[in-house]
């Protein structure tokens, strides 16, 4: 992978304080949907904030207070982006590498999530290690709505959050869940009222900045490890593929996709 420079980040914002990496999707006006581009800048944030000695906590979040984050990006010209088979698959490798980052860096990572956590959005705040949101905060899949075809540990992940109904629920129905549903769920740790979701934040960096750093990092990987097995095999196996080989010739994932971007329902029945 190409080596960015934090300071020539583009979609991304950077910035470390008080020993806190502090990494926010910097496209509000796209409600931070991200582009493969995006996705890479926040691997490159990851692995920088990963090796920095002064970092102990990183929070991840989006700018502005309408989103964390919408998921990717399907409009948008990039040639990595949603256009068939290949670029789907391009984008997916790009983000296992964000995952991994997010996995392998071992030090403690919170999702601070203010507005919607949808689709690829919701991924990443389940992913991270601890999740705090505002009240006004939304949660949900779309990737059957849309006829994205999410696969593997990322999706099966979810079961260990939140048990194998309420996956299915959030996965299959599309449903949007409130941050008060979503702390039930356990989905996320803890929700605020907005004014106080950067003081609860702190108080949680605070709280993991005065334990041992190297007993976090093996707590983390111990408890990554436990789904080592899963996630390689998931990962090695195309579950599209052995569902539906020529998924992307079939004129679904455009329907989908079309029918998002002129705002209304899609007509799967040609495909039931």
């Amino acid at each position: 992978m190409e080596t960015l420079a934090v300071d020539r980040f583009t979609d991304i914002l950077y910035d470390v304080a008080d020993g806190v990496a502090r990494i926010t999707i910097n496209r509000p006006r796209k409600l931070n949907a991200f582009t493969p581009h995006s996705a890479r800048e926040m691997t490159e944030a990851f692995l920088v904030a990963g090796s920095d000695r002064d970092v102990r906590v990183i929070v991840l979040t989006g700018a502005g207070e309408r989103a964390f984050s919408a998921g990717g990006d399907v409009d948008v010209d990039d040639a990595l982006a949603f256009t068939g088979a290949e670029g789907a698959e391009a984008f997916e490798v790009i983000l296992k590498d964000l995952y991994r980052a997010i996995r392998n860096c071992l030090k403690p990572v919170i999702a601070r999530v203010d507005g919607y956590a949808i689709a690829g959005g919701n991924h990443l705040a389940y992913l991270c290690d601890l999740t705090i949101a505002s009240d006004r905060s939304v949660f949900g899949q779309a990737g059957p709505k849309v006829a994205s075809p999410t696969q593997g540990w990322i999706v099966s992940y979810l079961v260990e959050v939140v048990g194998v109904k309420r996956a299915k629920e959030i996965w299959m129905l599309c449903r949007r869940h409130t941050a008060q549903q979503a702390y039930e769920w356990g989905l996320v740790n803890a929700v605020v009222p907005a004014a106080e979701l950067d003081t609860e934040v702190a108080r949680w960096c605070d709280d993991l900045m005065a334990l041992s750093p190297t007993v976090l990092k093996v707590i983390k990987k111990s408890i990554d490890d436990a789904y080592s097995g899963v996630r390689e095999q998931q990962d090695r196996f195309d579950v599209l593929k052995q569902v539906n080989a020529g998924f992307f010739d079939t004129g679904e994932p455009t329907e989908g996709t079309n029918a998002f971007l002129e705002k209304r329902a899609a007509d799967f029945s040609a495909w039931a």
